[in-house]
């Protein structure tokens, strides 16, 4: 069969993508080895923070607003609540990187960020306890995505426009010739005009054996939980989303929503995996309780009671900035890999330009810091 574009990997980024490609009119496969949303990509979870005032760079900021147009631009289309503002409580040292680059994005872009002492901090949300030297920012424009809900939409509404989604279908080989591609998956053989690669974990070994790309990518297991709380206090109307920065590692959370209980879970850290092999359940692995506990003691005292936990992937990159490129031998192959973790909240931006990159080649923001001339 063949069509004007096919997308590897129909997951944040590819479903995103599958979407805008579709709607512009062009013939489009979305191939995947699972059935998206599901427990083996990094959008597993339920939940993920939008935050504005980026930490990781100024850079993202452009990036992750037009991603924050696009997800309301989904709401309208589906009718469906996909974002709760709930704010974003940053927290760190007074004075760290961390701290000083959210105030300096926030400033740049005249985002609105309130600045709390301890104390302060303390007074508004009396379930966070911080050390004296830590300050809070809080973006109250930020909040919380539903992710698996949001892969959903895009999924409803790339199919309304024409695209074809075949699940549980893995790529065996990937042959460019020319301006073709040619895919051949277990059971049928695809031709196309234009590639996108959005594999996550497994992008780095399909770009590797099929596409002659070496590129430093990893797959890392990640674990998160839900914890009992009280309902009147810890509610997403009441209380923010989070990302600390502390000695003993970076931790984000989310406020109960529909009941839920409290979530928290680790940024940094976690063991690299082969992501074919199938991943130690929550709680297999020594210290996944123990860590979140610990950070839980020593921060939100008051949670204490867990009531379950779950796994995902983060593909990472050992810069942990993205890769939103074209292939450099071949033009018609966009590649979007190394999400790190935190990429999630970018991904209808990420969509948007993936297919603009197939379309024009171009976009009109700006993501030369996500090159692969950098490796």
């Amino acid at each position: 069969m063949n069509f004007d574009v096919i997308i590897i990997g129909a997951g944040s980024m590819g479903m995103a993508a599958g979407y805008f490609l579709a709607k512009s009119g062009k013939k489009t496969l979305l191939l995947d080895s699972f059935n998206p949303p599901h427990n083996k990509g990094s959008h597993h979870g339920e939940t993920r923070i939008i935050r504005h005032a980026y930490a990781e760079g100024e850079e993202y900021v452009p990036f992750v607003l037009r991603a924050q147009e696009l997800w309301t631009d989904l709401e309208q289309a589906t009718g469906k609540q996909l974002f709760l503002q709930t704010g974003v409580l940053n927290v760190g040292e007074e004075g760290s990187e961390f701290i000083r680059n959210i105030i300096s994005s926030s400033e740049k872009y005249s985002l609105p960020l309130d600045i709390m002492n301890a104390e302060e901090v303390y007074q508004r949300w009396p379930g966070i306890t911080l050390p004296g030297d830590y300050v809070g920012c809080f973006e109250p424009a930020s909040g919380i995505l539903k992710s698996e809900e949001c892969i959903q939409a895009y999924k409803e509404l790339a199919e309304s426009h024409g695209a074809t989604i075949l699940t549980n279908s893995r790529v065996q080989d990937i042959s460019v010739l020319a301006d073709r591609v040619i895919i051949k998956t277990d059971e049928e053989t695809f031709y196309s005009d234009a590639l996108v690669v959005s594999a996550g974990s497994w992008s780095g070994e399909l770009l590797s054996t099929m596409l002659d790309l070496d590129l430093p990518l990893t797959a890392v297991r990640k674990t998160f939980a839900w914890f009992d709380a009280d309902e009147n206090s810890y509610n997403h109307e009441q209380f923010p989303a989070f990302n600390f920065e502390t000695p003993e590692g970076i931790y984000y959370g989310f406020p109960s929503t529909d009941g839920c209980g409290l979530k928290v879970g680790r940024h940094d850290g976690g063991d690299e995996i082969n992501p074919d092999e199938s991943m130690q359940e929550f709680g297999e692995v020594a210290g996944d309780k123990e860590d979140l506990r610990q950070f839980l003691n020593g921060y939100l005292p008051e949670i204490q009671q867990l009531k379950y936990g779950k796994i995902c992937m983060y593909p990472m990159i050992p810069d942990e900035k993205f890769i939103i490129d074209l292939h450099p031998k071949y033009p018609n192959i966009a590649i979007a890999a190394g999400f790190s973790g935190h990429g999630f909240k970018f991904s209808s931006a990420v969509g948007q330009a993936l297919s603009n990159l197939i379309i024009s080649g171009k976009n009109d923001i700006d993501l030369s810091h996500f090159s692969l001339k950098r490796f």
